[in-house]
């Protein structure tokens, strides 16, 4: 689900937006409204809101003075509220600004507290915490759920066209960080069980490789046989011809390799590793290696974002689009000399993919897979792995710069839509988990925009991802950035946006309570009159010590 399927359509002929926004850990939420041709700093005056909690609604009137010497006309604006507890006895900070309204209240637990996640807002409401948007991208539940399945078969997300025959097995990606683990534990000197790590390479191709009926499923995308991909055609016989020349001529190499290795063993007995007339040897074997190594790189990583050390320019990616409504549903690598895919495998991404009908049914095992909430995920953990929070996001085929993002805040919580002009039935509105990112579109960039990115990738050490979905990236922040009003949607010459992100482990809604639950947690918090009173207030008390717990 994207950003554009999270605004809710009301009736709002004034055009009137608002914007929710809260931190983690930190007990204020603030609200903004805005509309393109108002000026609310000049316009609205006698500004009041009035909090609804029994319909969840916010309460917004002002005296809108439109013409000059015209008389004032009364306006009033309904905002939904998301799943909050908001403090009704503490005040409402209220401004009226150049370009937007803000509100601020304060909150009586923060958006990511444990004890919110548990228990519902509404009775009666039973999807209210069971939104896709709040659950976990875990790969071993995607795993056991679909081994559980028995056959999958997968679908086109956006026209349900069927796109692969049956697959029955499923395995796990294996690790990108074969090559480092195995020089970690058997060391890299021969005199050191070095031979092992060399031989693991093979070992490891093979596992990487999918066979008719298999499936290798990692993060964000699944890896299986081209003969399960219905639809889609690959050169010809011809082309097939000299791939598997190639292919012989590569296993030729790696067996050329596993010799060698052996041959060092047996003479480690007698000589060491260092011995003058073996050291040419050693040279053409550590060549053909690397040639290898740097074939099998080229192969492996996350497909939907490659990162520089698993980048090969002996490797291409190509796309793969649905045969029916030709969207965007994977990619896969060939070499330079054909478009036969490496390995006989193709990469679909779960965003695109469904496996099952209807979609994003209940048993559609990857509905809760966007584009936006994938990236989310990468960029996080490529900021933790490289300690880097700025990223340059180059197109997978062209290797152009696309866009430019640098991460501010991983721990955002927002909600975006329409105000309504009177008081409607709508559904409650969530507020999600969001990264909040400046981003720059580079795909226009002038010769000196790019010479000034490069010098701003030099010096900041900024990291390169590579993709193929830039562009459907680039307007899931656009449209993000058009949810804040102007003098909030640029800062430091870049754009301010949104992209919804994952929610942690330990904040997995679950049903719980209803209404009356809220109004009992509520009264927690109300003024201290007795021992009891003191107790409760100490929950607010050690969660603000960040230990998380009821004492």
């Amino acid at each position: 689900m994207s950003i554009s399927e999270l605004l809710p359509a009301t009736k709002n002929p004034r055009k009137w937006r608002f914007t929710w926004e809260s931190n983690s850990h930190v007990p204020i939420i603030r609200l903004y409204l805005f509309q393109p041709n108002t000026k609310p700093s000049s316009q609205c005056t006698d500004l009041k809101v009035t909090v609804l909690s029994d319909k969840s609604l916010l309460e917004v009137t002002w005296l809108d003075k439109n013409q000059v010497g015209s008389p004032a006309t009364a306006a009033l604006l309904w905002v939904p509220i998301p799943r909050v507890l908001i403090d009704v006895d503490s005040p409402i900070n209220l401004r009226a600004l150049d370009d937007h309204i803000e509100v601020k209240f304060v909150l009586i637990l923060p958006v990511d507290h444990p004890i919110i996640s548990k228990f519902d807002f509404e009775a009666g409401d039973e999807n209210a915490l069971e939104d896709d948007e709040l659950q976990p991208l875990q790969l071993d539940s995607d795993l056991k759920k679909l081994a559980s399945c028995g056959e999958v078969q997968f679908y086109c997300r956006c026209c349900s066209t069927k796109l692969t025959r049956a697959v029955q097995f499923f395995k796990e990606m294996p690790s990108v960080n074969w090559r480092e683990a195995a020089d970690n534990w058997f060391g890299t000197c021969c005199c050191s069980f070095g031979g092992v790590s060399e031989k693991l390479v093979a070992k490891y191709a093979n596992s990487y490789t999918c066979s008719s009926g298999m499936c290798l499923v990692d993060a964000t995308s699944i890896v299986i046989s081209k003969d399960d991909l219905i639809g889609h055609k690959f050169p010809n016989q011809i082309k097939l011809q000299e791939h598997k020349s190639l292919h012989s001529l590569n296993n030729s190499f790696k067996k050329l390799n596993v010799d060698h290795g052996s041959q060092n063993e047996k003479l480690h007995d007698h000589e060491c590793c260092h011995v003058h007339e073996h050291e040419e040897e050693t040279l053409d074997t550590n060549e053909l290696l690397a040639n290898k190594t740097s074939l099998l790189n080229g192969l492996l990583g996350n497909s939907f974002m490659v990162t520089s050390p698993y980048l090969s320019k002996d490797i291409k990616w190509s796309e793969i689009s649905c045969p029916n409504c030709s969207c965007l549903l994977g990619a896969f690598p060939h070499d330079n000399l054909d478009g036969f895919p490496l390995n006989d495998s193709v990469h679909l991404f779960k965003c695109f993919i469904s496996t099952s009908l209807p979609i994003g049914g209940s048993n559609d095992l990857f509905r809760k897979y966007s584009l936006e909430r994938m990236f989310s995920s990468q960029l996080l953990e490529s900021a933790k792995d490289e300690l880097s929070f700025r990223t340059v996001v180059r197109n997978l085929q062209t290797r152009s710069p696309m866009l430019q993002i640098v991460l501010i805040n991983p721990n955002s919580w927002c909600s975006f839509g329409d105000c309504m002009d009177e008081m409607v039935s709508i559904p409650k509105i969530n507020i999600y988990p969001m990264i909040k990112v400046l981003f720059s579109d580079c795909s226009n960039n002038t010769e000196s925009q790019l010479r000034k990115l490069d010098e701003w990738v030099k010096k900041n050490q900024v990291e390169d991802v590579y993709m193929l979905m830039t562009k459907a990236l680039a307007e899931s922040l656009e449209l993000a950035n058009r949810m804040l009003p102007l003098s909030h949607a640029s800062l430091q010459g870049l754009s301010l946006s949104f992209l919804h992100s994952i929610l942690p482990l330990t904040l997995i809604p679950v049903r719980a309570a209803t209404l009356k639950s809220r109004l009992q947690l509520q009264s927690m918090f109300l003024p201290i009159n007795s021992n009891k009173d003191v107790k409760k207030r100490k929950v607010m008390q050690t969660w603000h010590m960040n230990t998380w717990s009821i004492k």
